[in-house]
């Protein structure tokens, strides 16, 4: 019996030390900017719409925006409007001037994290002046800054499989001032890659800013 309750009672030590570790994700929202009613949106794979405050994401204590500042690259060298450096200077908002206007069809911008780091989080602003889903957006996570090998896909809204990445399972969302949180579980990489396909707007790709939690792997 004895030995029972101290295996209990350990088990229970564990259980509250992780539990202690564990804190809720912070980040400064930018102000709402929809005016007036927004056009419908129909899609097959698009998320339900949610009411209420987003709910609570934990993450490890000492999690933090490891993307503030760091070097963006995309495939469209020679942007539309903007430089790929607003994409994490730490403005959220969706005034003109905050975003980078990427050209039409597949496209994506990287993030390196310049190491290693264990990913709990991603939040990702494409443009939220206006309710529009952008499609086919894929986030992946390497070691490898050409994304040849070792790529670990966190999120998969390309249900057809129109970028040939694999098809996704997640929904295809509409934009809003909260952004996109992304559930990372964790993984370990150093460069981010962030595709999409247009929107429902028009065929061009924008990004507003893109924030990456977690911690440096040790």
């Amino acid at each position: 019996m004895f030995l029972k309750l101290s295996v209990a009672a350990a088990l229970l030590a564990v259980t509250t030390v992780f539990a202690d570790d564990q804190v809720v994700l912070k980040t400064d929202l930018p102000k709402p900017l929809f005016v007036g009613t927004p056009v419908p949106i129909k899609l097959p794979n698009l998320e339900p719409a949610r009411t209420g405050k987003r709910p609570d994401f934990m993450v490890p204590a000492g999690t933090v925006n490891l993307a503030k500042g760091k070097k963006v690259s995309a495939s469209d060298n020679d942007p539309v409007i903007g430089t790929l450096d607003l994409i994490t200077d730490g403005d959220k908002e969706g005034d003109e001037g905050s975003w980078v206007e990427l050209g039409p069809g597949r496209q994506w911008v990287q993030i390196d994290l310049e190491k290693d780091a264990n990913i709990s989080a991603v939040l990702i602003w494409h443009f939220h002046s206006q309710a529009r889903v952008y499609f086919d957006v894929v986030v992946q996570v390497s070691d490898d800054p050409k994304f040849e090998k070792d790529v670990k896909t966190i999120f998969n809204a390309d249900a057809a499989n129109e970028l040939g990445l694999g098809a996704g399972k997640d929904f295809a969302y509409i934009e809003t001032y909260e952004g996109k949180l992304i559930d990372a579980k964790g993984v370990k990489g150093r460069y981010i890659r962030f595709y999409s396909k247009g929107n429902t707007t028009n065929k061009l790709n924008h990004y507003i800013e893109v924030e990456v939690f977690g911690k440096p792997a040790a």
